[in-house]
């Protein structure tokens, strides 16, 4: 017989009773009945139980270990009574009546407990990770995440892609996050970066000849850690391809996304689905106007309105707020509120307001309150609609769809403040009124961002999402762009894939011209020297000969979290930082010490005061 075991926790069946079997584990559970010990033992598989007869030696050795202590086991299965069988565990129809035990690691005292899994302090849970990937929850989510990896791995061969891998050590660049540097021993005064992304590597890997590259790609970016970002470090699905167009990506990379999430949709019997349509196609500047987000979750059907219209001219309305801000060149945005009015007491719409200064610091939400009239029809005795004269309030009525017993919220401000707290309001107003679709994944791809933006702080047209996207139209439409506004109107062949209100990944079809790109940076005020110093080594790749390629990069972590249904991203990654970007329970960042630095030819130099 094997020395730890001939079984797994969560192997044995009713098939088995009768045989004499050897498992190990981890004394999860401990109860006693009348003299008679059970244990839960548990392993990566699952639990089995162990009945230990106080009449055996094994009893003494058990009956002192605390929970979480290794043990071996030896004992005969034996079929539980059908009123002691316990349907939620695979082993559930049998026990193992225990004549031999070995402990192989007695635990301490816990830090943290394992079973049940109450909620702990994060400082606590990090410190001691090894414990808290013990838990049911936590261990579950990272055989998901090592399945969705495997099966992302096999679609994307099946699709004809080739796995490649790429530096890890690479040259610093300007990719709109802070790099991590690694100092050159041997090159004094040099650094290495952790590259941010593939994305230089890949693109010369089509210059290089080869097709269709995949990697899951680590990446690293010194930024603050948010719910859905982890400091330091990540993973991506990195992807390009070559000779294709956006239309080729995305019949690529659908198949793959809805494959995996159909293969995993189900996996914690929520009863969650992906619908079989093709992927909602949605232009930047429709999802901004209809969700005020480029991340829209389509799981929620209120969709905004641009009622400026109707409040520019106070003498129809009698509210002077709002056409004062028009006349700034602000703009207004409806917030549908459906049966809010017939739901809701006044104090749901005042809370929104209350959120929208406090949350969101903005000056406020209006809102009204539409109700059924004394005369018939409808009106609203809050400011916001009060003065509205009768057919102005019917006009106003048809555009929305709203009636009797609903509400509606107003954002009014900048375009893009008033845009931006309406899509934030949106989101709120459809949970709190429970218009959320359950048990559903909604994907979408954003396309036609615009190649430009202006720059408020610094007064200037500058690139607004990849400055190494090809512009729709080509040198020809760069070349006809000669005012801020033309440029501000270029689109780029730009996408993202959306998924529940969570972007999931951005793409592009790149821009594989050297004439194309310095027209491109041209348009945005830097000169070709500017270029050139900082991405000389694809421009000059360019000049030998690069085919028109494309590409995508999902992100890992966020697949599985939302595949998890996890609140935050370190409940699906194995080891993560704290919100400090510390390594609680490896001790890092660390100091060096002078022997390291003198080595690297590095001296601390004092902190500077800000």
């Amino acid at each position: 017989m094997h020395a730890y075991r001939t079984h797994t926790c969560g192997q044995l069946r009713t098939e088995d009773v009768g045989q004499t079997v050897k498992l190990s584990g981890w004394l999860h559970r401990r109860r006693d009945h009348g003299g008679v010990m059970f244990i839960d033992l548990r392993d990566h598989y699952g639990l089995t139980q162990c009945v230990f007869d106080p009449d055996f030696p094994a009893f003494a050795v058990v009956e002192r270990l605390r929970t979480e202590s290794v043990i071996t086991i030896e004992g005969e299965v034996l079929a539980r009574d059908a009123s002691l069988v316990n349907d939620n565990l695979d082993t559930g129809a049998i026990e193992v009546r225990v004549k031999e035990a070995s402990v192989q690691s007695e635990a301490a005292e816990l830090p943290l407990p394992v079973f049940g899994e109450p909620d702990y302090p994060e400082d606590i849970r990090l410190t001691h990770r090894y414990l808290d990937l013990r838990r049911e929850t936590l261990h579950k989510n990272m055989i998901l995440r090592s399945n969705v990896i495997a099966s992302i791995r096999k679609r994307m061969v099946g699709e004809g892609f080739t796995e490649y891998q790429t530096p890890i050590l690479t040259a610093s660049s300007p990719e709109g996050a802070r790099d991590f540097l690694v100092p050159s021993r041997i090159h004094h005064g040099e650094f290495y970066a952790l590259p941010q992304a593939p994305q230089q590597f890949k693109q010369l890997l089509m210059v290089s000849g080869f097709d269709r590259y995949f990697q899951i790609a680590p990446c690293f970016r010194d930024e603050d850690a948010r719910a859905d970002r982890s400091p330091g470090e990540f993973y991506q699905l990195d992807i390009e391809m070559s000779f294709v167009t956006q239309e080729d990506v995305f019949n690529s990379i659908e198949p793959v996304m809805r494959g995996v999430f159909e293969e995993f949709a189900d996996w914690d019997d929520k009863g969650r689905t992906v619908p079989g349509e093709p992927f909602v196609r949605i232009p930047y500047a429709e999802a901004m106007a209809k969700y005020g987000s480029d991340k829209p979750d389509l799981r929620n059907p209120l969709e905004l309105a641009d009622v400026t219209e109707f409040f520019a001219d106070d003498s129809k309305t009698g509210f002077s707020i709002f056409a004062k801000i028009i006349a700034g060149g602000g703009r207004v945005i409806a917030i549908p509120a459906p049966k809010a009015v017939a739901e809701k007491s006044r104090k749901f719409f005042d809370e929104m307001d209350k959120w929208a200064k406090k949350e969101m610091q903005a000056p406020g939400l209006g809102y009204a309150r539409l109700k059924e009239a004394d005369g018939g029809g409808v009106d609203s005795q809050d400011p916001v609609l009060k003065n509205f004269a009768p057919e102005h309030l019917a006009a106003f009525l048809e555009q929305t769809g709203l009636g009797a017993g609903d509400g509606i919220f107003f954002s009014a401000g900048k375009a893009g403040d008033a845009y931006k707290l309406a899509g934030a309001a949106r989101t709120r107003i459809g949970e709190e009124l429970g218009l959320i679709e359950e048990n559903v994944f909604r994907f979408c791809w954003i396309i036609d961002f615009p190649m430009y933006e202006y720059d408020e702080d610094n007064k200037k047209i500058d690139f607004s999402h990849n400055p190494f996207s090809m512009p729709q139209g080509g040198l020809e439409a760069l070349e006809a762009a000669t005012t801020d506004e033309a440029k501000l109107a270029l689109r780029a062949y730009q996408y993202d894939i959306v998924c529940n209100g969570i972007e999931l990944s951005s793409g592009a079809i790149r821009n594989h011209r050297p004439d194309i790109m310095l027209k491109a940076f041209e348009l945005a005020g830097y000169g070709p020297e500017v270029v050139e110093e900082e991405f000389g080594g694809m421009l000059n790749a360019f000049r030998y000969g690069a085919p028109p390629h494309g590409g995508i990069a999902p992100g890992v972590d966020r697949i599985v979290m939302l595949l998890a249904d996890a609140q935050n991203i370190r409940d699906v990654t194995l080891f993560p930082m704290n919100q400090q970007a510390r390594d609680l329970m490896m001790g890092a960042p660390s100091p060096v010490d002078d022997a390291q630095l003198k080595e690297l030819n590095i001296r601390m130099a004092p902190v500077i005061k800000s």
